[in-house]
């Protein structure tokens, strides 16, 4: 029975892992799989090591607060793979937990690929080496990065982004809206304060304060916030207080398409965005410290991956300080009619969605992991 460790310690990497594996049990029979995830590689048949909602740390001294349970974590998985060791092994972003495991995995003689790249294009490029003498193959999923690794030694293949295929809008818009309060006929506002508890904790609050400044601009706007899978509605509620923002459990695709414009954490829910055409403002917030550490180690000119992808600025920034209600507002507001700013914005994340590669990446990621699995030992 051929066995697979798989890592993924965030929610975006739970969605890609599933997928990945649901693709993987087409084409590899009487899979094993096991490593870390959440409740989607779960309910793909996967037995957990450790729970995804309890590895996700942003930041850099956020990481340095939870180093023990981390170690904790990064023991049981090698023990596992010391005790009945996979086939093979898929470690899935995640980078400061699944390099270190990559160097164990490549000890014991376990094939590592690699899916979904860190950012080294962003920062800590020394990480290359580490990752050339580890990974047997590199999966990347924007047109950028196929590059990067080729020049650099490693064996790299390019699939396209798996949101691709797993965006969808909601079927019905007026239905959706009116189901939650809200009137289809007057603009909405989405806000995606982030899939992480400490992000929301940094986002929300001038997320909040932007509903009262807009909501004083343009009375007529209604608001919608998505509250991520895995993070409790409830306290997404409790932070907005008496705002009127009708909050939406789990239904990220949904809240985004029936929006008129979006307020959106930097990360993976720019990419949902730009799938879908929703125009947005891109903001984001760290605590002070980590923010003036990770500064000067970013070498790219924007944050939000949509202008990375396009390679020019398609949707605005705020981030840490300009990250306030009264940047929001103005940002946001041209975007709430037919102007000449929303129809440009609408046509450069069209320009990003043609970037992003055709349906089917998880499949195509599939056929780079599955001979792994099928490789006869010697």
């Amino acid at each position: 029975m051929p066995r697979l460790l798989i890592s993924c310690g965030e929610a975006s990497g739970d969605l890609y892992g599933a997928e990945l594996v649901r693709e993987l049990r087409k084409r590899v029979r009487d899979l094993d799989v096991l490593g870390l995830g959440g409740d989607r590689l779960q309910a793909e048949g996967a037995s957990l090591l450790a729970h995804a909602k309890d590895l996700a740390v942003v930041g850099l001294l956020e990481v340095l607060s939870h180093l023990r349970d981390l170690r904790a974590v990064f023991r049981r998985v090698v023990q596992e793979v010391d005790r009945r060791p996979p086939d093979a092994a898929v470690l899935v972003d995640y980078p400061d937990f699944n390099l270190r495991l990559a160097r164990a995995l490549r000890e014991r003689g376990v094939p590592v690929v690699y899916y979904v790249s860190p950012q080294l294009w962003a920062w800590r490029r020394g990480r290359m080496d580490a990752i050339r003498r580890t990974v047997a193959r590199m999966i990347v999923i924007f047109p950028f990065e196929e590059e990067l690794y080729r020049q650099a030694g490693v064996p790299v293949t390019f699939v396209g982004h798996p949101l691709v295929s797993l965006v969808e809008p909601a079927p019905d818009r007026d239905a959706f809206l009116r189901e939650r309060g809200l009137d289809p006929a007057r603009p909405v506002v989405a806000l995606l304060p982030g899939s992480r508890e400490k992000e929301v904790a940094h986002n929300l609050p001038p997320m909040a304060a932007a509903v009262e400044a807009l909501g004083a601009l343009r009375p007529d706007v209604q608001f919608l916030a998505a509250a991520a899978p895995g993070l409790d509605a409830r306290a997404l509620r409790a932070g907005l207080g008496s705002r009127p923002v009708a909050v939406v459990q789990d239904r990220t695709h949904a809240v985004l398409s029936t929006a008129t414009a979006a307020v959106v954490a930097s990360g993976t829910a720019t990419v949902e965005a730009a799938l879908l055409g929703t125009p947005m403002v891109v903001v984001y917030r760290l605590s002070p410290w980590t923010y003036r550490l990770g500064r000067r180690l970013v070498r790219v000119p924007y944050y939000a991956m949509v202008n990375l992808i396009a390679g020019r600025r398609i949707v605005p920034e705020l981030i840490q300080s300009d990250f306030t209600p009264a940047r929001v507002a103005p940002e946001v507001l041209p975007l709430l009619a037919d102007t000449a700013a929303r129809r440009e914005m609408v046509t450069g994340l069209g320009e990003v969605r043609e970037k992003l590669g055709s349906a089917g990446a998880s499949g195509r990621a599939a056929e780079a992991v599955a001979p792994f699995l099928l490789a006869e030992k010697t």
